[in-house]
């Protein structure tokens, strides 16, 4: 729905005028993310329109998100929480809601609405997965190969192929979708992945799999690193999150083509650590408002291929903002992309991650 030029005009306003709160507010933002063209899309589409309306602001970027878990449970512990807020998997987020590490937000209250007046909870709808979690977007994980190296994969399993497409693979050091992958291309079915890795010999199988490729994986811990191995040659295929691949194939030009088969979905979005002081809190809050609102989100899907996790976002996606072409077609949740996807279970992993992390990193210390 189209907003009357007199109603954007008020929502502008709003947006843009200096908080009656300011002086009450911290002056400094601690903001965690992933680092690469993710966060270069956070910086152009939320943190240089907030700077702009909030000149008297400093943001800190730090990459640690992949750590954020662990990170945030230290802070706790000694009494100094030096984040204000934290870009989190979904399944992150629900374990640190659990834990009482994280803030509860009320999303009505606390967020934007949508343009037409819904409140941000029916905006944002099924994706609020957490008390505690403020959805961006909807991504995927899914692989990336060398265009000029080996023939086109035709489905994930090629990743377990060393034969016909031999060469180093890179898959992320962490259970999560390595599990799910190596069930599925072991002859589980897509319905049943879960239920077998609920077992331990389902563990055990999954592990087994992996076995057969360790030693021509190169392990990945950020979202910047598969696209620069293949890049370099260092790797024929590999796993990574598809704005990533984007990025590299489309803005850089490298050699590298998109496997969409089995990407896996997944959710990512904010959360805020507990304890803040009220100064933090109150600018957290206020740059949280404006970054999720229903043209903040939109306008990230100008920079990375990722879906604005607001509906009312969906139809303000355009093109990307340098190179003029349409994103809709390079989102993961575009038909042509999603013919065979896999639905990420982020409430099972939240459940099982501890037990499963504790596991896989056995199995590569062997």
């Amino acid at each position: 729905m189209k907003l009357s030029k007199l109603s954007a005009l008020a929502v502008t306003t709003a947006l843009c005028a200096p908080s009656a709160f300011a002086e009450e507010m911290a002056n400094e933002l601690t903001l965690v993310s992933w680092g690469g063209a993710y966060q270069a899309s956070q910086q152009k589409a939320y943190v240089e329109p907030y700077l702009a309306a909030n000149p008297g602001v400093k943001v800190i970027w730090d990459e640690s998100s992949a750590e954020a878990v662990a990170k945030i449970r230290a802070m706790n512990e000694a009494g100094n929480v030096t984040w204000d807020l934290v870009d989190a998997v979904a399944s992150d987020s629900m374990r640190l809601c659990d834990e009482g590490l994280a803030e509860e937000i009320n999303h009505d209250e606390d967020l934007a609405a949508a343009p037409d007046g819904s409140p941000a909870s029916e905006d944002f709808g099924d994706l609020i997965v957490s008390d505690c979690f403020v959805p961006q977007i909807v991504y995927s994980t899914t692989f990336g190969y060398r265009t000029d190296l080996i023939d086109k994969p035709e489905t994930v399993c090629a990743i377990f192929d060393t034969e016909k497409y031999p060469g180093k693979r890179s898959l992320q050091k962490r259970p999560i979708d390595n599990m799910e992958w190596s069930l599925y291309c072991d002859g589980v079915a897509k319905d049943e992945i879960y239920d077998v890795l609920g077992t331990d010999e389902g563990v055990e199988r999954a592990l087994a799999k992996l076995d057969t490729i360790k030693d021509q994986v190169v392990w990945w811990t950020a979202g910047a690193e598969t696209p620069q191995l293949l890049a370099d040659g260092e790797v024929v295929m590999g796993s990574t999150f598809n704005g990533r691949l984007f990025s590299a194939i489309a803005e850089q030009g490298q050699p590298i083509g998109m496997l969409w088969d089995m990407q896996s979905f997944d959710l990512d979005g904010w959360v805020i650590p507990a304890g803040l002081p009220a100064d933090r809190k109150a600018r957290v809050m206020d740059f949280l408002k404006f970054a999720t609102d229903t043209q903040r989100l939109a306008d990230q899907a100008a920079y990375i291929s990722y879906g604005p996790a607001r509906a009312s976002s969906a139809p303000l996606v355009g093109k990307h903002a340098e190179l003029g072409i349409d994103m809709a077609p390079h989102m993961p949740t575009d038909p042509a992309n999603a013919g065979n996807v896999h639905v990420y279970d982020y409430e099972w992993w939240a459940d099982n991650r501890d037990d499963l992390n504790g596991k896989f990193q056995a199995w590569l210390a062997k």
